[in-house]
């Protein structure tokens, strides 16, 4: 499912003229590193992430997904978003890459 997640997230930043650079995940959280055009509005944009890959993964994977989430939604409200001034992207790769990744 994590691999499932990638491909649709690669999919849908193209769509908004972004572009992802890592992605790796948890049990019970995702890393995406991105860019983003400076036009992007940052909350609609994490928003539809949020709102299209949920449909997808439940559409697909309906029994994987039903076993630990029992609302209409996957993902909850909230979210991370850092700029990386001062940090090599190679360094920020690297993090999203040592996160264990689920099973």
């Amino acid at each position: 499912m994590i691999d499932r997640l990638g491909e649709i997230l690669k999919d849908l930043l193209l769509k908004w003229d972004s572009k992802v650079v890592d992605f790796n995940g948890e049990s019970d959280h995702v890393h995406l590193l991105f860019q983003y055009t400076p036009q992007t509005e940052l909350p609609k944009f994490i928003n539809n992430i949020k709102t299209v890959t949920s449909r997808y993964l439940r559409k697909e994977f309906p029994d994987r997904v039903n076993q630990f989430y029992y609302k209409d939604v996957l993902w909850n409200g909230s979210y991370f978003i850092a700029s990386c001034g001062g940090v090599t992207v190679e360094t920020l790769k690297k993090y999203v890459e040592s996160q264990d990744k689920p099973k």
